[in-house]
């Protein structure tokens, strides 16, 4: 975990981005010889999209659901994460295992959801923590000016609902 920065911040990212959740969903806890592998694969997955940030990948955040992993991705470009989906070495050897081994014996399951962000239709908020997420992927700035509330955020105007503490 990075450091806390105190106060109030936000992400700016340039031009569209895509945000790409990815998580396992393990049905059978037991049926480890089938879940672990996906888990693994995920893994050497997310370290080679970070030593190779050509691919368009920006940066993930993991997390623990009660059923498994999940990852929430940032990629420069839908193109460049279907390219690495198609291309990926690591991620095509993944996707011939899972059908060929655990896909039809119910004992893991995966999902994905993909959402193609424009440039300024996003907005986001980080009180006293670490940079991360969307900052992480992008700039970390303060949330103040045009960026002190969602709608601000969002290219509108408005006064904030509640003033915002002295950092």
């Amino acid at each position: 975990m990075g450091k806390i920065l105190a106060g109030r911040y936000t992400a700016e990212m340039e031009g569209p981005f895509v945000v790409f959740v990815i998580g396992l969903h393990v049905n059978n806890w037991l049926a480890v010889n089938q879940w672990l592998p996906v888990v693994k694969a995920m893994n050497g997955m997310l370290q080679e999209l970070y030593r190779n940030k050509e691919l368009g990948f920006l940066d993930a955040a993991f997390f623990m659901s009660a059923r498994g992993p999940v990852q929430i991705q940032y990629w420069r470009s839908f193109d460049q994460l279907e390219q690495y989906a198609r291309s990926g070495e690591l991620h095509l050897s993944a996707w011939r295992d899972f059908n060929q081994k655990a896909a039809k014996s119910g004992g893991v399951g995966f999902f994905h959801e993909t959402y193609l962000v424009e440039a300024g239709m996003y907005e986001c908020m980080y009180v006293n923590m670490p940079v991360y997420g969307l900052a992480k992927a992008g700039q970390h700035v303060p949330a103040v000016g045009k960026r002190e509330t969602a709608r601000r955020r969002l290219g509108g105007e408005n006064a904030p609902a509640v003033p915002t503490p002295d950092a």
